[in-house]
């Protein structure tokens, strides 16, 4: 049974999350050569063998979480508008998390938007989805865009987020399951929580 959004707490929102990995991590995931829970697992996977800060390890983790608990449902590749996941996994996150992690699930779109507008070299690294997604989500920035993104304090984060988002379609690769970093998810919660008392 899909637990109720409304009700989650502190003591339940880690289990939450890792009820749709468990649910739904098996749905196809825009038509890469991952799932979507692959997808997330393998960015967390990278994060964490190369000794990434926690929140950089979590925010891989949980950056597409929108495309389970947004109304609007998965993008898929007959879309012709976007569905604005980062933002419905930005609102559900922010209850629980700090800044820094909803930060990187809200902005990993513009931040590929960023990347896009100021280096050129990495549009070329995107694949076919990311870039009909990229369409959808307004193109490159605008000078104005890159200067306003550029003041968020997490920025630094968001990019190594989205670094880790583009590495995460691997269809070899072998990664543990959510349950391997709910410890650190679960951190995460007490910290937020715990400033916000």
């Amino acid at each position: 049974m899909k637990p109720d959004i409304n009700n989650l707490s502190r003591d339940t929102i880690v289990e939450f999350i890792g009820s749709i990995f468990d649910r739904r991590g098996d749905e196809e995931y825009l038509g890469e050569p991952v799932n979507m829970g692959q997808h997330m697992l393998q960015g967390a996977t990278i994060a964490e063998q190369n000794d990434q800060p926690e929140e950089i390890i979590v925010g891989a983790l949980l950056h597409d979480i929108g495309h389970f608990t947004s109304e609007f449902g998965t993008f898929t590749m007959d879309d012709t508008e976007d569905r604005h996941h980062e933002d419905a996994g930005a609102e559900v996150l922010e209850r629980f998390f700090p800044s820094v992690i909803t930060d990187c699930v809200r902005y990993h779109v513009a931040a590929k938007r960023y990347l896009c507008a100021t280096r050129p070299e990495y549009f070329r690294r995107l694949s076919d989805a990311s870039v009909h997604s990229l369409n959808l989500q307004g193109g490159p920035m605008d000078a104005k865009e890159v200067a306003v993104f550029e003041q968020n304090e997490n920025l630094e984060q968001i990019i190594a987020v989205r670094y880790l988002d583009d590495a995460g379609k691997r269809p070899d690769m072998v990664t543990p399951d959510f349950w391997h970093f709910a410890p650190m998810v679960q951190r995460m919660v007490d910290r937020h929580c715990t400033t916000q008392t």
